[in-house]
């Protein structure tokens, strides 16, 4: 496979270029790191934006939902899709207004999705699902059974035609601005986990375990 994705009209970056990225180490890394994409799609000339969880599996997306779900039956038929995932890293803060912004890394993902058939890829997907979420959290649980599995639709997303795009780095003012009394630069933010809250019900002797209590999405 080649290391970097064919850029296509449509993935080329018209503003900015110089952020972009199309190497498949930095696409699938940001993939890896993020928990929510946001799934685009149009239905009867009616635009549609739907935040949900995925899951990388080697050079594609797979989504998953409820059968029932509009946005599950509606991708089946493999109509155009656009899946977005950023990542905020920092607030960038200038001598003015207009240089406002903040570091990011996003991927745009365009193509068709297919549903998964085959039922020992759909378990492996869950598998997946899961895998992105906690690391070695499969082992510890309960799979699914038959009837989850048929009550689960799985989509998989070919990730051919991808872009990224981040910025780093402090703010970018004008010359004249550099002279003003105001404080600029950057405000990292990071994702934190805090102390792991155990289940009401849980049985008694049961211990966090350290993929939970050593969680850490970097």
């Amino acid at each position: 496979m080649n290391e970097y994705i064919e850029q296509t009209t449509r993935t080329k970056l018209k503003r900015l270029p110089k952020r972009g990225h199309f190497d498949r180490e930095t696409v699938y890394r940001i993939l890896d790191e993020a928990f929510v994409c946001h799934v685009g799609f149009c239905l009867d000339n009616q635009p549609f934006v739907i935040p949900t969880s995925f899951a990388r599996i080697d050079d594609r997306l797979v989504i998953h939902g409820s059968a029932a779900s509009r946005m599950m039956r509606n991708l089946s038929a493999e109509i155009d899709v656009c899946v977005t995932v950023t990542l905020v890293d920092g607030l960038v803060l200038a001598r003015s207004a207009f240089h406002h912004s903040m570091n990011y890394r996003s991927v745009v993902v365009f193509g068709k999705a297919k549903i998964v058939t085959d039922e020992k890829e759909k378990y492996e997907a869950l598998k997946a699902f899961t895998g992105h979420i906690v690391p070695d959290r499969w082992p510890e649980i309960r799979p699914p059974s038959k009837n989850e599995l048929k009550g689960t639709t799985v989509l998989s997303l070919p990730l051919a035609e991808a872009s990224a795009k981040i910025r780093t780095g402090g703010p970018v003012d004008d010359d004249e601005d550099y002279e003003l009394d105001v404080w600029a630069g950057v405000l990292p933010l990071n994702l934190a986990t805090g102390a792991p809250v155990p289940d009401e019900r849980l049985k008694d002797g049961i211990e966090i375990p350290g993929n939970v209590l050593n969680y850490s999405r970097k």
